[in-house]
């Protein structure tokens, strides 16, 4: 394993006039829900310019790593604990080569970069972060949803159930779900009992929800269910990991149910592009 102790002695050195060696910020890249297709193309970039890539192999799918420079070293981090990681890290910084952080989706939400940021700056290694599209937007793209519609919902939460990590008690599900807002609940289908007694106390047990396992991913399916029938709908899939769980009135409204629609394409609404129509 690396010693870290030398790279923190020689981060404490100022450089020395001649060096010529160039190093590089690590960078924290969003890899997107799964579908290859789906990464940014400034993350695609950062992949294809990479010496090294260590990704969250547990959930990012190998296919991602298709932009990748040929010549390029992969580490598959699912098993590595938070010292390792960083110290392959900062070694790659210390060579001069261009290290890409790869995480699922977008590496801002459950993502646990802070801490691997707070251990590079104390070797004061710099790094740069790029954004990923998150599962539940994918999710909502292949369930054809739109998750704020006037006048129904124009709140959504992200959230997720209490477990190994714990969760405020003021962010409780149940605390978010008695504002009846859309919701996406991550990293929780594994508590799908508790989680369906929460959303048929907060919207019902008739209202609508979903299921979306591995959203965007060759797996991928798409589970409409309702909050009573959801807990048995998992388990009859036997979907244990990698799914979303979709809840919020939005669900419910059907494209030729709508009844509220925006402002903004309104006839006689005026804006800085368009005058409207007077009525």
């Amino acid at each position: 394993m690396t010693d870290l102790s030398s790279f923190r002695q020689e981060s404490d050195k100022a450089p020395h006039p001649a060096e010529t060696l160039v190093r590089h910020p690590v960078i924290f890249c969003g890899a997107g829900p799964g579908d290859p297709d789906l990464i940014t193309v400034k993350g695609m970039r950062a992949l294809a310019e990479a010496d090294l890539i260590v990704y969250a192999g547990s959930l990012v799918p190998e296919a991602v790593l298709k932009w990748k420079n040929p010549r390029s070293t992969t580490v598959n981090s699912a098993s590595l604990h938070l010292t390792e990681i960083v110290a392959t890290l900062v070694e790659a910084h210390h060579k001069g080569q261009k290290a890409v952080r790869l995480h699922t989706g977008d590496p801002s939400l459950y993502g646990a970069i802070f801490e691997q940021m707070a251990e590079l700056n104390k070797f004061k290694v710099p790094y740069q972060i790029i954004p990923g599209v998150t599962a539940a937007f994918a999710a909502a793209a292949s369930l054809g949803i739109e998750f704020t519609l006037p006048e129904i919902s124009q709140t959504l939460i992200l959230t997720r159930m209490a477990g190994r990590t714990n969760v405020p008690q003021s962010e409780s599900l149940a605390a978010l779900a008695a504002h009846q807002a859309s919701m996406a609940i991550y990293l929780s289908i594994n508590l799908v009992d508790e989680v369906a007694r929460v959303l048929q106390a907060a919207y019902g047990p008739d209202s609508v929800c979903a299921v979306v396992y591995r959203a965007s991913q060759p797996e991928e399916e798409l589970v409409w269910t309702t909050a009573a029938d959801l807990s048995r709908t998992v388990a009859r899939l036997g979907i244990t990991h990698q799914a979303l769980i979709i809840a919020g009135r939005v669900l419910a409204v059907k494209l030729d149910q709508l009844q509220s629609r925006s402002r903004l394409y309104a006839e006689d609404f005026s804006h800085g592009y368009r005058k409207g129509a007077a009525s």
